[in-house]
């Protein structure tokens, strides 16, 4: 039994209540259903034009809907600028720590490189983090020399990243050993990040990498690249 037929037994049963009142699909129903979801799809295309693109449809599109979807992208990109304000990686010092570190983390994302100069590793490291700074700008990258940091802290475990977020230390890692030591790729730090939140991959920059060949490693020894 189809209770949308219009027949002798369904009205009986409508009558007493048995089925709900028949439902009428008209053309006009038809019709509105169709101009809705050309509308609903016309949006999500506007949206994700760019300007340029906007401006290429100026001739065909009526000029409040461009002017409404070119207003809504700028206002996007001014809101991503206001996010990326960093993009190098900083070397502070002993009495910057609080401020820059673990107050800025209240409002971003801060990575902290505990290092040594004379250590290869950490200078592996902090090419990487140069890069991630220059990609991921609305995260803060900062280094610190490791004993300004923590007193008599071992030479042993560094390279030691620190990673701060919310006003606190929310991750650590100590050594390059599980990704390979001096064969450790920039790729291998930045998953890192990924998995703990302080860079956001939807928000990365491209930029012109002709320092690091990923097939290759690279090798110092103590004051010169090699």
């Amino acid at each position: 039994m189809n209770p949308e037929e219009d027949t002798e037994w369904n009205d009986i049963l409508r009558k007493h209540g048995i089925l709900g009142p028949q439902i009428k699909i008209t053309q006009n129903d038809i019709y509105d259903s169709a101009v809705a979801r050309a509308q609903e799809e016309e949006a999500t295309r506007l949206e994700r034009l760019d300007l340029d693109e906007l401006a290429e449809l100026e001739d065909s599109e009526d000029d409040q809907i461009l002017e409404h979807y070119r207003q809504q992208r700028m206002q996007e990109m001014r809101a991503q600028v206001a996010k990326e304000r960093f993009g190098t990686l900083e070397q502070i010092s002993e009495p910057d720590y609080k401020s820059t570190v673990t107050d800025a983390s209240t409002d971003v994302w801060v990575v902290v490189h505990l290092f040594r100069e004379y250590i290869p590793e950490c200078k592996l490291m902090n090419r990487f983090l140069s890069e991630l700074a220059q990609e991921y700008r609305a995260t803060k990258f900062v280094k610190i020399v490791s004993v300004e940091c923590i007193h008599n802290y071992p030479d042993a475990n560094l390279p030691t990243l620190l990673v701060y977020g919310k006003g606190d230390m929310q991750s650590q890692m100590v050594r390059l050993d599980k990704y390979g030591g001096m064969r450790a790729k920039k790729k291998d730090v930045e998953k890192y990040l990924v998995e703990v939140g302080a860079v956001d991959p939807s928000m990365k920059r491209s930029i012109k990498d002709e320092s690091e060949d990923e097939d290759e490693p690279v090798y110092f020894d103590l004051g010169k690249s090699v």
